[in-house]
């Protein structure tokens, strides 16, 4: 399907990469297991929250490592899609996999404190939205594309943005000051229309933009990423990345973009929703608890 017959095992499952993502999580339900008693306020973490950890991990690692990896170096329609699933969906179910007494243990060694400022929201919106838009200029996408340890690096910073920008709708540290559910909701607007210019200028051009995906030569570059020895032998035997799809490069672009502001949209009206009824419900409480029974207040009640 799409081609994936015509890799190696490395090449779909990237094997360096699935081993460190297995240690991760083994090293995680050690910590939230065995070494748990080392945590003072440590607590039993819910099968919940390790099935969230689990998931965003297999997620990230799909994305950044398994099929969707390659095929998004191929079509960008899977490049938005690996995006996607690493920063919107991945992201946000690992941090609410780590339970509140370890992200306190982190708090608490953090050398980054002075950097705090980044976790303000509107900050982080414009942070992670920022690189994304940013990367997805057509010569910035196709430099870091074509540049390894540059694309990994990206990457990185832009998992961590990702992180900081989900920090305040997660609350991972409830002590701490957290936002109201007025400002969350402002918040995840915020963060809908910041995606938006990006998208829009991905999917109304006229033109494909990147030559990762219009250019063969190019292309078999860029897969070197996934691929090893020598990518030329590609252009030999496939001509370039049409070869794995029936669509033309301008749609394949469009699609693209389409998907990844789907997605987006997609989470953070769930997102929204949520944030709503619990504000709403809140606030309603607080209501019924500003009223007084007068009944109850003169002793009425017990002298019936």
């Amino acid at each position: 399907m799409l081609g994936l017959e015509y890799f190696s095992f490395a090449a779909l499952f990237s094997p360096l990469f699935l081993t460190f993502m297995l240690l991760v999580t083994a090293a995680y339900f050690v910590v939230i297991g065995p070494l748990s008693e080392k945590f003072a306020d440590a607590e039993p973490v819910s099968i919940g929250k390790k099935i969230m950890f689990v998931s965003g991990m297999f997620f990230l690692y799909l994305a950044q490592g398994g099929p969707v990896s390659l095929l998004g170096h191929i079509m960008f329609t899977f490049h938005m899609t690996s995006m996607a699933l690493s920063y919107l969906v991945a992201t946000p179910l690992i941090m609410l996999g780590i339970p509140t007494w370890l992200w306190r243990a982190f708090d608490r060694i953090n050398p980054f404190k002075k950097l705090g400022f980044l976790t303000k929201p509107v900050v982080a919106a414009v942070v992670f939205n920022g690189l994304f838009s940013f990367y997805h200029i057509p010569a910035i996408h196709d430099y870091v594309m074509l540049h390894f340890a540059v694309h990994r690096l990206y990457y990185i910073v832009l998992f961590i943005a990702a992180a900081l920008m989900w920090w305040t709708l997660i609350n991972p540290l409830p002590e701490k000051h957290q936002a109201s559910g007025l400002a969350k909701i402002g918040f995840i607007f915020l963060n809908m229309v910041l995606l938006t210019p990006a998208c829009g200028l991905i999917i109304f051009s006229t033109q494909p933009m990147y030559a990762t995906y219009s250019d063969p030569n190019t292309w078999a570059k860029a897969m070197g990423y996934c691929v090893s020895g020598d990518t030329s032998a590609l252009l030999q035997t496939f001509g370039g990345p049409s070869f794995f799809y029936g669509l033309s490069t301008k749609v394949d672009q469009q699609l693209g973009g389409i998907v990844m502001k789907f997605i987006q949209e997609f989470i953070f009206a769930s997102m929204l929703a949520r944030v709503f009824f619990r504000w709403y419900k809140s606030e309603n409480k607080e209501d019924d608890d500003d009223i007084i029974p007068t009944d109850l207040s003169d002793g009425s009640l017990n002298r019936a």
